[in-house]
């Protein structure tokens, strides 16, 4: 499909023939008009027109969509770069990366935020990214902005009245009051502007995926667990302990969830000396931990092994623990990280005896890892999942199912504690999951500015003065300044208002465009 921003080609590449109706197709011969000999270019195109304005760009649109071989769409394209020189259409070019949604924009056809949502609907590959990039090609958030723009504008305008006309005009309100009432107004909006930067991180994790930890001691089954899931042999396995030194990134859909699973190497201390941990092991396991703690989960992996007696009276499997393990998971907890449990090699688990166990496992796993709910703890087998012995071999199904229960806890949205009015549902706060980095940036921007205003107005907290000596300690200037930076930063995310530095944000946000877009 070639599309062209002309409505007047149409004649030169189509001599004689009506223009189609708007909005529908025709079947048309496309001619070469500076070849007379063998104009023909193909004869079978479709053709269809849109008049401005109500076109995705708000200018007239002609559409060829001609039969796709490289022959034909080379031969269209030279005849109408051609068409330049024959001084029949204009000037004509190839469209710039973005051209086409850049004059959407700038024809109001298209919001900013909008032509964000676009570039990412273009580049979605799972099912939570696509319906990220569909919720964000409204122009919700756009409107949201602007409302707030305007809100912060309104309360600079009441504020430079005081400047402007207070000796000369009496307002209905005292200047304390208005202080005070456009301070109340302020704090509503921060809290809703701090709730769109807290889930624009937690939309940040569908965007560009939710990086998952596996952590645990050498031959606990991390690399099995991670072929497992990935259904390939993405890491070594091996009996040998240690074999993973380095960390291993494997990109996954899991349920529609983008996830980079790093498998890494084992955790484990010298000990009593009877273990010799050498300079690589030491700095694998410094990689290790340091990746759980950037990580937005982490998969605790503990094996069930036999103890020293297991041959002799059949001693059941017991989980083994490295102490290393068990503080690398508290530190884990400590920086609020989202924590599961998988403990594997059940399949070493007597079946007369399976459930008792199982319960008894559970327990040990919560009293070794007290952070971590008993919904989160899952009893798992690498080894009995190649085997297709039953609907979930090796309890894996189960665990994803868990998993993906946990990717929807961590990526919910926040919203308002207290909404007795139901002022804002829960859509309203799923689309503050779009908002992206540059967004984020900008509200930030506006939050900190806000804050630096109410510092300066807030009369509401107890040890703060109030009546007169609050409005007589308030520097109105500087407050009003505030609340321009703020909509500035507003201004920034939309594109609209008199921000100085627009243009260079379209242009940031245009220059990711393929070209023909």
């Amino acid at each position: 499909m070639i599309q062209v921003a002309n409505g007047q080609i149409y004649q030169s590449l189509c001599p004689n023939t009506p223009l189609p109706k708007p909005r529908m197709a025709a079947v048309r011969s496309l001619h070469d008009p500076t070849n007379t000999s063998s104009s023909v270019l193909d004869t079978g195109a479709l053709v269809l027109y849109f008049p401005a304005p109500k076109t995705v760009t708000g200018e007239d649109v002609l559409e060829l969509h001609v039969h796709g071989g490289p022959a034909i769409v080379k031969s269209v394209l030279a005849a109408i770069s051609r068409l330049d020189r024959t001084d029949r259409a204009g000037l004509v070019r190839y469209a710039e990366p973005g051209e086409f949604t850049r004059r959407a924009f700038m024809n109001n056809r298209l919001a900013l935020p909008q032509v964000e949502a676009l570039g990412e609907t273009l580049a979605a590959d799972t099912e939570q990214q696509r319906r990220l990039a569909v919720r964000g090609s409204t122009d919700t958030l756009a409107r949201r902005y602007e409302s707030w723009r305007h809100r912060l504008l309104y309360a600079r305008g009441e504020l430079e009245a005081l400047i402007d006309f207070a000796e000369d005009q009496d307002f209905e309100e005292s200047s304390e009051q208005l202080i005070a009432s456009v301070a109340d107004q302020l704090r509503a909006l921060r809290a809703q502007i701090a709730l769109h930067v807290q889930n624009a991180s937690k939309g940040e994790l569908l965007r560009s995926g939710i990086r998952i930890a596996l952590l645990g001691a050498p031959n606990a089954g991390k690399s099995s667990l991670l072929n497992r899931v990935v259904g390939k042999e993405a890491a070594i396995v091996s009996t040998e302990e240690g074999t993973t030194r380095d960390i291993v990134d494997v990109g996954v859909d899991l349920g529609g969830w983008f996830c980079k699973l790093g498998d890494m190497a084992g955790i484990r201390s010298a000990g009593d000396g009877a273990v010799v941990i050498g300079a690589v092991e030491k700095e694998g396991i410094r990689r290790a931990r340091a990746r759980a703690l950037e990580s937005d989960v982490v998969i605790v992996v503990v094996s069930l092994e036999y103890g020293a007696g297991a041959g002799a009276d059949g001693e059941p499997p017991r989980l083994s623990v490295e102490p290393e393990v068990a503080s690398a998971v508290n530190d884990c907890a400590h920086a609020g990280k989202c924590l599961l449990v998988a403990f594997n090699k059940c399949d070493r688990l007597p079946e007369r005896v399976d459930g008792r166990l199982r319960h008894e496992l559970a327990e040990a796993a919560a009293s070794l890892f007290p952070a971590i709910p008993t919904s989160r703890v899952f009893a798992i087998s690498c080894q009995d999942a190649l085997a297709e012995s039953s609907a979930d071999p090796g309890g894996i199904q189960t665990f994803l199912r868990g998993l993906i229960t946990a990717f929807e806890e961590i990526a919910s949205p926040s919203g308002v504690d207290n909404d007795q009015d139901g002022k804002y549902d829960v859509s309203y706060w799923e689309d503050s999951l779009g908002v992206t980095h540059r967004q984020s940036s900008s509200l930030q921007r506006c939050l900190a500015h806000i804050t630096d205003f109410l510092a300066q107005t807030d009369t509401a907290h107890p040890d703060h003065a109030e009546g007169d000596e609050a409005a007589a300690g308030v520097d109105i200037v500087t407050a009003a300044e505030h609340l321009r930076a703020a909509a500035d930063a507003l201004a920034k995310i939309t594109g609209k208002g008199e921000s100085g530095d627009v243009e260079d944000v379209l242009g940031v946000v245009f220059e990711k465009f393929c070209v023909g877009k």
